[in-house]
This record gives structure tokens, C-alpha cells and sequence, in this order.
């Protein structure tokens, strides 16, 4: 009987945390954030949680959770004492690591960006698609191009036909002579002349002017052609590069909303995840910039057959359980987590969540 109390003591002062954990409570905020943390019949599921749970078992601790409305909201219940632990897993960033501590990983993702699946091609806004082409820097080229090319004969055709009656032009005055000449030499641009000079050697120059006329406008309408169809092919948005000047949705608080800025995108930053959807779907913004996983399963989901993501996952770093500065639960749980690891508890919830690679 001595033996077996002496050993009971011994277990439990070697290992203090397993004693005073025994029977405890830990508060755990979370915030709503599919898959890390669902809602289902009143009861709390998803990645984050069932992983949580298990360490909290490993801990042989209770968990009361609580549920904060916004990613702003979690921290500041770690930052006032109202909980111990947020477990729906957030992204590590230098600001917050100075504020809080982290667990190990518990997942390695990158953000992505998310586009309605019918909307993306010029096809299904042509006018803009139309105009964001004209006003590109190529065709811009094209243009200036096209009035050098006025210009230049234009000026030569005035100086050589102005005083001929039965011209090109009705003055022999600069103005407005030359603004007759240039009308004609656009007319000459598009083969469409009621009339040609009379004096010789400028009679020559207008029809050398008429077949480059040809050349030009084949060109023109060749790189016109061409940026449609690649327009219609690409799409509008393609990946994060594709983000500068366009209506981009995110989660308040996120460090998506952080990358976003980074980059100069006024995003439209939303509280809750429920109200950023819709306005993707609803035309108002024309893309979602949030984590990865959460997008994916989305996608896989509610939004099966209306959005879709483009372009590859940016900005991968470690996810984790976020604790209060110097909390003496975060040895604990870091050690739970590595056990999880290690008999595989983590790799069958992963599956769960996200499938096998």
C-alpha cells in the first residue's frame, strides 16, 4: 500500500501539468471560419475544432467555447483575459507574435484568390472588356501611331496641292488648309477618298499614302483581333497580380486584408464570412482574396458550379492555436501536439477535412 501511494506521488510530481490539468476548464474562442470551425445543429465541428478537442483530452482538460463575431473580436478576448486559447487556427505574423504566443503548426497554407465561375470571361461583358482593351498601352500605341501617320503626309500633301483649285484643300492658309488635308489623309487611312491631288508628284505621294492605309488598318485590326481573343481566353482575373484596380472582398482584421493593402487593393473588408460570398456572387466585387483552405472548401460546397480559384496559393505560412503571451498552457498543448503527430490522430483528422494527398 506504501509502494503504490509513493508511486502515485511520484507520477504526479513528475508530471505537474497531466495533475493540474486533470478536471480543468480552458476557454477556447473561436470564430465561425469553414472548415477550421463550423456550426452544425448547435454543436461545434471542423478542423480546428476536432483537433482541439483531442489535445484538450490529452490535457484531460474541459473545453467551454465561446464564439466571437469577428477576427478582431478573438484577440481581444485573448487580450483581456476572457479566454485562454483560440483555436480556429490563424496565420503567424511578426505584429501579432509580439502580442501573443503561437502553438506549433497545426497547418501550412497560403492564401488564394476566388472569382465567380460565369463571370470571368469577356464574353460576359463585352463593353468593358471592349474598352479595357482600347485604352491598354498597346493600343494606345496604335493610336499615336495612327496620328503621326496623319500628320506627316498630311503636311506634305497641303504644302504640295494648296494652290491648286480643284485639290485636296480650299485654302492655301495654314488654317484651314491643313485641317483639310488631315481629314483627307484619315479618309486615305481607311481607303475612303472622294478625291486626289492634283498636283503630280503629290498625286503620287496619296497613292503610295492609300496602299499604306491597307497595311495599316490590317495590322491594326490583326492586334485588335488578337487581344480579344486572348482577353476571352484569360479571363479578367488570374491570380493575385491581377488583383491592382479591381473590386477585391475579405475578411476584416485577416491577414489577407494585410496583403491586400500590401499591394495597394482597396479591398471591401467584411466582419463576417457569410456577407463576403454574396458579394462575389452578386457582382459587387469581382474577386475573394481569403486563406486557401478556406476558399477550397467553399468552392467544394456552397459554391459548387458558381465560383472557382485562379491562379496558385501566395504568401504560405504556418497556422496555429494563438495563445496569451506567456501562457503556461502553450508547453502543454505544444507537447499534446506532438503526440497527436505521432500516432497518427492528426494525419486521420486532416484527411477528414481536407482528403489524402
Amino acid at each position: 500500500m506504501r509502494t503504490s501511494v509513493g508511486l502515485l506521488i511520484v507520477l504526479a510530481l513528475a508530471c505537474p501539468a497531466l495533475a493540474a490539468d486533470k478536471g480543468a476548464e480552458i476557454r477556447a474562442v473561436v470564430g465561425i471560419i469553414p472548415p477550421a470551425v463550423m456550426e452544425e445543429q448547435g454543436h461545434l465541428t471542423g478542423f480546428s475544432v476536432d483537433l482541439w478537442n483531442e489535445v484538450a483530452a490529452k490535457l484531460n482538460a474541459r473545453t467551454s467555447y465561446q464564439i466571437a463575431p469577428d477576427v478582431p473580436a478573438i484577440f481581444d478576448a485573448l487580450r483581456t483575459g476572457k479566454a485562454d486559447i483560440a483555436v480556429a487556427g490563424h496565420y503567424y505574423t511578426s505584429e501579432r507574435d509580439r502580442e501573443f504566443d503561437y502553438s506549433y503548426s497545426i497547418l501550412n497554407a497560403g492564401h488564394q484568390v476566388m472569382v465567380r465561375s460565369s463571370a470571368q470571361g469577356a464574353q460576359d461583358r463585352p463593353l468593358m472588356a471592349f474598352l479595357k482593351i482600347l485604352f491598354s498601352p498597346s493600343m494606345l500605341y496604335w493610336l499615336g501611331a495612327a496620328l503621326l501617320l496623319l500628320l506627316v503626309p498630311a503636311h506634305v500633301i497641303w504644302l504640295m496641292d494648296r494652290r491648286n483649285k480643284d485639290g485636296i484643300t480650299t485654302s492655301e492658309s495654314y488654317f484651314p488648309g491643313i485641317f483639310d488635308a488631315m481629314a483627307w489623309a484619315a479618309e486615305g487611312l481607311l481607303a475612303q477618298v472622294p478625291r486626289m491631288p492634283r498636283q503630280k508628284y503629290a498625286h503620287v505621294l496619296a497613292v503610295l499614302w492609300l496602299f499604306a492605309g491597307v497595311v495599316f488598318v490590317a495590322f491594326f485590326t490583326a492586334q485588335l483581333t488578337a487581344s480579344l481573343t486572348i482577353e476571352q481566353i484569360r479571363g479578367a482575373i488570374n491570380g493575385p497580380d491581377d488583383l491592382p484596380g479591381k473590386a477585391v472582398a475579405t475578411a476584416a482584421g485577416s491577414t489577407s486584408a494585410d496583403y491586400l493593402r500590401e499591394i495597394g487593393v482597396r479591398a471591401e473588408e467584411f466582419a463576417h464570412l457569410e456577407e463576403v460570398y454574396p458579394a462575389l456572387l452578386s457582382g459587387k466585387v469581382d474577386a475573394v482574396v481569403l486563406p486557401a483552405p478556406v476558399l477550397r472548401y467553399y468552392a467544394a460546397h456552397d459554391g459548387l458550379g458558381k465560383v472557382k480559384m485562379v491562379g496558385p496559393e501566395f504568401r504560405k505560412s504556418d497556422v496555429a492555436f494563438v495563445l496569451p503571451l506567456n501562457s503556461p498552457l502553450r508547453r502543454r498543448v505544444n507537447s499534446a501536439l506532438v503526440t497527436l503527430h505521432g500516432d497518427g490522430t492528426y494525419q486521420r483528422i486532416y484527411e477528414k477535412w481536407f482528403g489524402k494527398e
